[in-house]
């Protein structure tokens, strides 16, 4: 068979979620891929044993009108290849309805959802728990969903690389055996963000604690964070992977660098509010953990909603005194 080609645009958790389908592919069928996917996120793929070639697109190639003729020279280059459709919203139909050869289609389950948030989880919540997102990418090829740990996300850094996150460290006032725990107190959507003094309460207690610790991601900074501690917007990519990678363990809420860490080994203590099991995107590493709180609200939404009667309590009702309880484990 000719070298599938793999689409899936963003979001960077989706993307880090994808490679260890790849890879089982790669292992199961000894296929290799063509991989289309936006400029930001394509440093995701580098190393990856199972990708030949990353096509990564811009802001303006995704603008219409330029996106049509974009997609449609796509489907002309790579005429008579399987495209294997990993994201399935209005922009990759497109490109299906353009593209000169088979179709695969992941198993989103939108509908299935829709009705479980329509039916405040009545509908479709086994079915929605069976698979997570990487079992439900499977799906766009396998009869049965592979298990979850034969789908975990993997990041190839190189030996230079890991090198790099070593000695990114060395700025820390406390550097020791001891490796630092990484905190992402960043969310693309504010909703799924844990409440700023929550997070300055938790680096009191790691401080008080004698734990070195980092803040990571992408942001507007925190006050406070001391400079030698606070890598926010200091680093490439490929560079925070290969920071988590020298770290014990991250603590974040639902984000891209929560499956980030989870692909370069580093467990994962998760802070869920607004989301929940159902959507698919709990950690699944052995030594992952989540932290939410069982309110009979969530899911509220795909991401959560600005306005809540119940000011974020899902999320804002996990403590610092939980979150170290919970840290405990990886201390």
């Amino acid at each position: 068979m000719a070298e599938p080609v793999v689409v899936r645009l963003s979001a960077l958790g989706d993307v880090a979620l994808m490679t260890g389908v790849l890879e089982y592919w790669r292992r199961t069928y000894g296929w290799t891929f063509t991989v289309i996917t936006r400029q930001a996120f394509a440093p995701v793929l580098e190393g990856h044993p199972a990708v030949r070639r990353v096509i990564g697109l811009s802001r303006e190639d995704l603008a219409l009108p330029r996106q049509f003729d974009v997609f449609r020279d796509l489907a002309e280059a790579h005429a008579g290849r399987r495209l294997i459709d990993l994201h399935g919203t209005m922009r990759t139909r497109l490109l299906s309805a353009l593209w000169k050869g088979p179709v695969s289609r992941y198993a989103k389950l939108g509908l299935e959802r829709r009705l479980f948030l329509w039916s405040k989880g009545k509908l479709f919540g086994e079915r929605l728990r069976r698979w997570n997102v990487p079992q439900r990418y499977a799906l766009a090829v396998e009869r049965v969903a592979p298990p979850r740990e034969a789908l975990l996300p993997h990041v190839w850094l190189s030996p230079e690389e890991e090198a790099g996150g070593r000695r990114l460290l060395e700025q820390l006032p406390d550097l020791s055996e001891d490796r630092p725990v990484a905190l992402h107190p960043y969310a693309t959507h504010p909703d799924k963000a844990w409440k700023e003094d929550h997070w300055t309460e938790l680096m009191g207690r790691l401080e008080d604690r004698g734990v070195p610790w980092i803040v990571i991601g992408r942001g507007k900074e925190m006050d406070g964070i001391p400079a030698a501690r606070d890598y926010t917007n200091r680093t490439s990519l490929r560079e925070t992977c290969a920071l988590l990678r020298e770290c014990r363990v991250l603590i974040t809420g639902d984000s891209g660098p929560m499956h980030l860490a989870g692909a370069v080994g580093t467990p994962v203590l998760a802070l869920f509010g607004p989301t929940t099991r159902e959507w698919g995107f709990f950690p699944a590493g052995p030594r992952d953990r989540v932290l939410e709180v069982p309110l009979a609200c969530r899911p509220c939404s795909l991401h959560g909603k600005s306005r809540c009667a119940r000011n974020h309590a899902c999320l804002y009702g996990i403590t610092p005194e939980q979150v170290m309880r919970a840290l405990e484990g990886y201390l």
